[in-house]
């Protein structure tokens, strides 16, 4: 199979699809593997790295494109790729369709295979493709809001950890899957008193047990957060629903509730978020203020540590590039239900309900 890795061209977007290290098990397997000029660059992976493992190297990302029967990448096609995405060519990255209507219509429009990172999912629910970026996100979200809880950045001019005799920051994480519990880890790490909350009441025993005793876990309910937003510092949305749009946990009249310079971090930015009053922000502006209210809503947040994430993804992608490689996206899917269940659009066809159900489109299952 030809398999194409294009350089991200999403706003500070520093990651890339795939590691040297992949693309030589890729050709080892018989592939060949097209990279565009500079794609691995500013995640410290040089093209004569590339070359040197096998792959050839195009001076564009409209060569890469065509030439490609599968695209290996990190974000969604934005506008200028739109047009490129071929009848039948395989795009493997991470879509978050629920939240982007334009392109949802522009993949259905081109006939490709959308093949989605974010809801590959296996049989006792785990997500193993977002996992990794999750926890680079968990973490960076910690680390962030704690950088902007300064006075100097908009914050309360609170140091996270507190000193000796002086109170720590209180740290709000909602939901508790990967990001929340890394979100949570980093932030009782540094000190800070940290609160989690989730709806999952053995989840919640679990982390009772197993997380650092300044971490305190709560069942969550509109008014349990209301009760903890008062005297909070940073608040962390790691609230997920596989394909769907993230409920808003933290409506608009709810920031009244919270002093000026509390810290919003909200990770579920890529599937619509779960602050009302929440919209994608980027690494060149990743925060603004509302009624006092710090937002930081970077839509790819692990792009600010490209190489410790494009490492991180390509450890976990490979396994599943392979499959597709080898035996071409049908018998892949055929094969392995948790890959099955990545398939978001096929050849023109919405075959994942939640994204169909969002826009009201005709949800058309795929049988292979």
């Amino acid at each position: 199979m030809k398999i194409g890795i294009p350089k991200e061209i999403k706003n500070n977007e520093s990651r890339v699809g795939m590691t040297p290290a992949g693309v030589a098990e890729l050709i080892r397997h018989g592939h060949e593997v097209f990279v565009q000029h500079t794609a691995g660059e500013n995640s410290g992976f040089t093209d004569e790295s590339y070359a040197k493992v096998g792959a050839k190297i195009l001076p564009t990302i409209e060569e890469t494109y065509a030439v490609a029967d599968m695209i290996i990448k990190v974000k969604e096609p934005i506008e200028p790729e739109y047009p490129l995405v071929k009848q039948g060519q395989l795009v493997f990255t991470y879509f978050h369709f629920a939240c982007d209507r334009p392109l949802t219509d522009a993949m259905i429009k081109s006939g490709g295979v959308c093949l989605a990172y974010e809801t590959v999912q296996l049989a006792n629910g785990a997500l193993p493709l977002l996992i990794p970026m999750s926890e680079v996100a968990g973490r960076m979200a910690t680390i962030n809001g704690a950088y902007y809880l300064q006075k100097t950045k908009g914050g309360k001019g609170k140091l996270i950890c507190g000193v000796p005799g002086v109170k720590p920051a209180k740290v709000l994480v909602l939901g508790a899957g990967t990001v929340g519990q890394a979100a949570a880890r980093v932030a009782a790490g540094m000190g800070a008193e940290v609160v989690i909350t989730d709806i999952s009441l053995p989840l919640l025993k679990m982390l009772a047990n197993e997380m650092p005793a300044n971490v305190h876990t709560l069942y969550s309910s509109r008014f349990n957060i209301e009760q903890e937003l008062p005297d909070v510092d940073i608040v962390v949305g790691s609230v997920l629903i596989p394909g769907d749009k993230a409920p808003h946990l933290i409506t608009r009249d709810m920031l009244k509730l919270m002093q000026p310079g509390t810290v919003l971090v909200d990770v579920a930015i890529d599937q619509g978020g779960c602050f009302e009053t929440s919209r994608p922000t980027t690494h060149s502006e990743p925060v603004y203020e509302v009624d006092g209210i710090v937002h930081y809503a970077v839509a790819n947040i692990p792009g600010a540590v490209p190489n410790t994430s494009t490492i991180a993804l390509t450890n976990a992608t490979l396994r599943y590039a392979l499959a597709l490689a080898d035996k071409g996206w049908k018998k892949a899917c055929k094969d392995d239900p948790a890959l099955f269940k990545g398939l978001n659009i096929v050849e023109g066809k919405v075959t994942f309900k939640a994204v169909a159900d969002v826009f009201g489109l005709p949800y058309e299952p795929i049988e292979l």
